[in-house]
């Protein structure tokens, strides 16, 4: 892509708003505006992101359902000159959400390929978070089975480092009762509506944030986040 703006022949993975429309970057509107074809999770929701920024192409579906039928079909489309746009509903494309399998299909194939970075609710979440942050554990959604989400809270409670996980609101209580249970002093951060108007920071012990949603149910997107074993001097929160 040069210094320049506009995506060349190939795959471009583009970051999008994980909720503030307008955080979408100057370089992503552009290649999203000279593309032949983007591909989305839901074309509907994609369609609403497009609309705001006066963007019209058009856009295929891209997910776990379809993409063994739809990844040969957009390669060849590269093969052919075309420049294809990766997005997912929020964040950056392949990390927790569709993506990988079409990645690789187009290394495989030996096309172009490159990322326009941009919003991504992991770093946004442990930046503003409190806890330290480098290095940190990213372990993606938690589990919907309770026995394997306390297995991996109980993998989280033993590392030196800080884990982050992404968690649904109807089951974020349970979740927090099972940590408040082994460790209720173990620090945590609740990240929920990142970027949105109802953003919030919710800080404290397990037992703490705990007690705080078990009088006033979570809603919306969340990140977990639980500090490590041992925390450095310099935090005193």
């Amino acid at each position: 892509m040069g210094g320049g703006f506009t995506s060349a022949a190939g795959l471009t993975l583009v970051a999008t708003p994980i909720g503030n429309l307008g955080d979408l970057s100057l370089r992503a509107i552009e290649v999203l505006r000279t593309a032949t074809q983007v591909a989305c999770e839901d074309t509907r929701h994609s369609q609403r992101l497009l609309a705001h920024h006066g963007i019209r192409v058009p856009l295929i579906s891209l997910n776990e359902h379809n993409e063994a039928r739809r990844i040969p079909e957009l390669v060849a489309a590269m093969k052919s000159g075309g420049k294809i746009v990766l997005i997912s509903d929020a964040g950056m494309p392949t990390v927790s959400d569709p993506g990988q399998r079409l990645v690789q299909a187009v290394i495989a194939a030996g096309l172009a390929m490159t990322v326009v970075p941009g919003a991504s609710a992991v770093p946004t979440a442990l930046a503003g978070s409190g806890l330290p942050v480098v290095p940190f554990y990213f372990g993606g959604f938690l589990p919907h089975k309770k026995g394997q989400r306390e297995k991996e809270m109980l993998r989280a409670l033993e590392r030196d480092c800080t884990s982050a996980y992404f968690e649904s609101p109807y089951r974020l209580v349970d979740t927090l009762q099972m940590v408040a249970t082994h460790q209720p002093e173990r620090r945590v951060v609740v990240a929920r509506e990142l970027t949105k108007h109802f953003e919030e920071f919710q800080r404290g012990t397990a037992q703490f944030v705990l007690s705080h949603y078990q009088g006033k149910a979570p809603k919306g997107e969340i990140t977990l986040m639980i500090s490590p074993v041992e925390m450095p001097k310099w935090i005193s929160w």
